[in-house]
């Protein structure tokens, strides 16, 4: 009464054809990272209107935009209003905390030839596109392109 248990045999030449296309995969890989043959690279169009700000947290809430440049005040946002550009702020500020990155790089907000406009934060290069999050949402942004800064 005593059965012999076989395992099961894996085909020498299964193996043989498992490792060659493990190996033909590294090699497809790495030749296209190392050569760019075979990538994907997309690029953005011609920049039509550039624009960099600083933001502030002001007094009760409020978030005070400056233009980078000439550092002059150019809106407030009241508390309570405009959330997407408040949620995007805080999330890049998030970043540049655990970064150890402070307040002084700016953001900014670009329109291309396109329509497309992007958010890029200057300090670590971080590009959102914004018109994934709507136009509405987009909007938000490009209305800050438009404002003139106070002189206050």
């Amino acid at each position: 009464m005593s059965e012999a248990i076989q395992e099961p045999v894996v085909p020498k030449g299964g193996i043989i054809a498992a490792a060659a296309l493990v190996l033909f995969s590294l090699a497809t890989v790495t030749t296209a990272r190392l050569t760019g043959i075979g990538g994907v690279h997309m690029s953005l169009p011609a920049v039509v209107e550039s624009r960099d700000f600083q933001f502030e947290d002001g007094n009760n809430g409020a978030v005070l935009v400056y233009d980078a440049g000439s550092r002059q005040l150019v809106d407030t946002l009241a508390p309570g209003s405009n959330g997407f550009i408040r949620v995007v702020l805080r999330g890049l500020a998030r970043e540049r905390k655990l970064g150890d990155i402070g307040k002084q790089p700016p953001f900014r907000v670009t329109r291309f030839v396109n329509g497309q406009i992007t958010l890029t934060d200057t300090s670590t290069n971080k590009q959102i596109d914004l018109d994934a999050f709507g136009s509405a949402n987009t909007a938000a942004f490009a209305r800050l392109m438009s404002l003139k800064g106070s002189s206050s």
